[in-house]
């Protein structure tokens, strides 16, 4: 509202009585100093989340919040993500591409230290459709699995996760795009088991994710045998 009478008077050229009155705001409470904590640095952080992960709405945010160390409640971290803008919107126009940027990518020096995942989609000669999970090794370019199934979802991707770092210890990174597969509680939860940062790509940006993207284009999914 002080903001609401600051324009009025300056815009407008009405003393701040007449402002204060227009808008039915005390003179009192426009000359009072505001006390309330900025918060700069904890929008900043939320800022940062939910640059890299777009669809997280503020329960989310507050979970990872409070991984972090921030002594932030439910309610203001709500209160914040609405006055920052961050609210997810139910309905986006289809013309409209959600703006998304990212920091750039931290490519590994050696094997075993970021995995790529994605799917793929074929069917069968008699119609049936089955989907394939691929990891990839970005440093080395070794396929690490490939998971066959009619129904993979993100249960599927932890089980493939816990099978290979049985075999070989979890990543520093996992490389995904923004599937509900790789963004769901399960992987989130694994990766903050694991303490593994996930990179997710931006929306209609496969580049982001090339090196599964290059791998999935020469895979030959005929060869697949479906999981029953």
């Amino acid at each position: 509202m002080k903001q609401v009478v600051a324009y009025v008077t300056a815009c407008h050229g009405y003393s701040e009585r007449r402002a204060c009155a227009l808008t039915r705001q005390h003179r009192s409470t426009q000359r009072m100093p505001m006390r309330r904590d900025p918060r700069t640095e904890l929008r900043q952080r939320m800022h940062e989340i939910v640059r890299t992960r777009i669809r997280y709405g503020y329960r989310r945010v507050h979970i990872m919040l409070k991984r972090e160390g921030w002594s932030a409640g439910r309610k203001l971290v709500y209160r914040l993500y609405r006055e920052e803008g961050l609210a997810l919107k139910a309905k986006r126009p289809r013309r409209r591409r959600m703006a998304s940027h990212r920091e750039d990518k931290v490519l590994p020096t050696g094997p075993n230290q970021a995995w790529a995942l994605d799917f793929i989609h074929d069917q069968l000669m008699n119609g049936q459709t089955f989907r394939a999970l691929t990891v990839v090794d970005v440093y080395t370019r070794e396929a690490l699995a490939i998971e066959v199934g009619q129904r993979l979802r993100g249960e599927h991707v932890v089980d493939v996760l816990n099978r290979l770092v049985r075999r070989r210890n979890a990543p520093n990174r996992l490389f995904a795009d923004n599937g509900s597969e790789f963004t769901g509680h399960m992987v989130d939860l694994w990766a903050y088991h694991h303490k593994v940062r996930i990179e997710f790509s931006r929306p209609g940006r496969p580049t982001d994710n090339a090196f599964i993207e290059s791998f999935n284009g020469s895979f030959p999914t005929s060869a697949c045998g479906l999981r029953q």
